[in-house]
């Protein structure tokens, strides 16, 4: 059964940084591709980070880039979310989420994509 348990998520400043962190049951990690999305109270569920399963490719919406990297470490069957430079307006719950694809090299931007999700960490950022 594949698990995915978020952390790190608080209040910060604007223009502070924070680390999401997300667990991942087994070794999906090598098999699933990866997303990080977010939800705003009121809003629809939007893409961060879109992750190939290869991790060799990345997709980062244009309100995060520059901003917020991934990375993962197989070892400790963990995702990241570095956040920087973080604004109001990036307030959210925070998840991350898992796709069975048999690609190396694809990632997937839609929610509806992802079979397995976390529950979320919240981010705060006070102006």
């Amino acid at each position: 059964q594949v698990q995915l348990v978020e952390s790190g998520g608080g209040l910060v400043q604007a223009g502070g940084s924070l680390r999401l962190s997300c667990a991942a049951s087994g070794h999906i990690l090598r098999t699933y591709a990866m997303g990080w999305f977010r939800q705003a109270p009121g809003k629809e569920r939007e893409l961060v980070v879109a992750i190939s399963r290869s991790a060799s490719i990345t997709y980062y919406a244009d309100s995060v880039k520059g901003r917020f990297t991934h990375s993962r470490d197989n070892t400790k069957s963990t995702v990241y979310l570095e956040m920087n430079s973080l604004k109001p307006e990036d307030t959210a719950v925070y998840y991350c989420a898992a796709a069975v694809t048999p690609y190396n090299r694809v990632y997937y931007r839609s929610p509806g994509a992802y079979e397995h999700w976390g529950q979320g960490t919240q981010v705060t950022v006070s102006s």
